[in-house]
């Protein structure tokens, strides 16, 4: 829940959070220095073993979080916390403000994209009911900064189960894809209820989806990134969708200099227009890999690519597409050649 608009100052002494340590944690627990703090201003200075003060709650500030992909799956968060909600003991994901900006190209249109806090805790009251989306709330700090406190999801990264899935892409796609293609429309759908309520996810990508091992689905993180829209609104989260649908169909990126170092007979029969329209360097043609694929599937894979002649522009023509695709997915289902 929102937090009240009259935000008074909480505060807590050293020794009653000494206390909470003890009781929730173990006397053994209790840091010999830590700080208490409600002005989150500053996200470097909030460190290990401090304590937040946040709507009269305190949590006991962890470890950071880590960028998910690209090479940077060590490079610290630091104004992402994991911390101890002292009230409970539970484990909960603290988003501090950070604005950033930075511009991204797809097919060479700039867009501009920022983060934005209060975006962020729009969407969290929004999917406060839905189960594929993190759940949370979020307060006003004692500066009046918007914080976002997150249940933690126990679970690892969805494209991370997906590797792993049958012996080759064979054995996947006939006998593993089908489940995929279902858990993937069913996500592709809780992106359309955020844009059936006029938001945007913002950052669509598939390290953004965590797979909750307790309530056994799939959830959409990490949704404060906002960008300046054109014509299309919805445009760059149906980029996302499809870079995260080209990424499922062949259980992993396919990479171009991979096939020109491991498959050059495949590499000789691409053209500039069979790849990926975000990564140049990732082929979006999949059919030309892989020839069992379906034509009403590779028909959506092309929309992404650099050929693409038209574009998606809601989530309902997508998942118009994807249910043609997905009968006949469920044919090929369960064979082996």
């Amino acid at each position: 829940m929102a937090s009240n608009s009259e935000q008074k100052i909480p505060t807590m002494s050293r020794q009653a959070a000494e206390a909470l340590i003890a009781e929730k944690m173990g006397p053994d627990r209790v840091p010999r220095k830590f700080k208490i703090i409600t002005d989150t201003s500053d996200f470097f200075r909030v460190d290990y073993n401090d304590v937040v003060i946040l709507g009269d709650n305190p949590y006991w500030v962890k470890r950071y979080e880590k960028e998910g992909r690209f090479g940077l799956d060590d490079e610290p968060k630091y104004w992402v916390r994991r911390a101890i909600d002292l009230s409970d003991g539970s484990t909960k994901i603290l988003k501090l403000v950070f604005h950033e900006e930075f511009e991204t190209k797809i097919g060479g249109i700039s867009i501009r994209c920022f983060r934005s806090p209060k975006k962020e805790a729009r969407i969290l009251d929004l999917v406060a009911e839905h189960p594929n989306f993190m759940h949370g709330h979020w307060v006003l700090d004692s500066a009046g900064n918007n914080v976002r406190i997150l249940e933690f999801i126990p679970g690892p990264r969805y494209d991370q189960l997906i590797i792993d899935y049958g012996t080759d892409h064979q054995d996947y796609f006939f006998n593993y894809f089908k489940e995929v293609l279902d858990q993937y429309i069913e996500l592709v759908t809780a992106i359309k209820f955020l844009h059936d309520h006029g938001e945007k996810h913002g950052d669509i990508r598939r390290d953004h989806i965590i797979h909750d091992r307790e309530c056994k689905v799939n959830r959409w993180i990490d949704f404060d990134y906002n960008y300046m829209h054109g014509e299309s609104m919805f445009g760059f989260d149906l980029q996302g969708l499809g870079n995260i649908l080209i990424f499922l169909t062949g259980r992993g990126d396919v990479l171009v200099p991979e096939l020109y170092q491991q498959q050059r007979e495949v590499f000789d029969r691409l053209w500039g227009e069979d790849l990926n329209i975000s990564y140049k360097n990732r082929v979006a043609n999949l059919q030309k890999i892989f020839p069992y694929i379906p034509k009403s599937l590779n028909r959506i894979l092309l929309h992404f690519s650099i050929g693409a002649k038209i574009f998606y522009e809601t989530t309902d023509q997508m998942l118009f597409d994807l249910a043609k695709a997905r009968a006949d997915v469920i044919k090929l289902s369960g064979r082996t050649s």
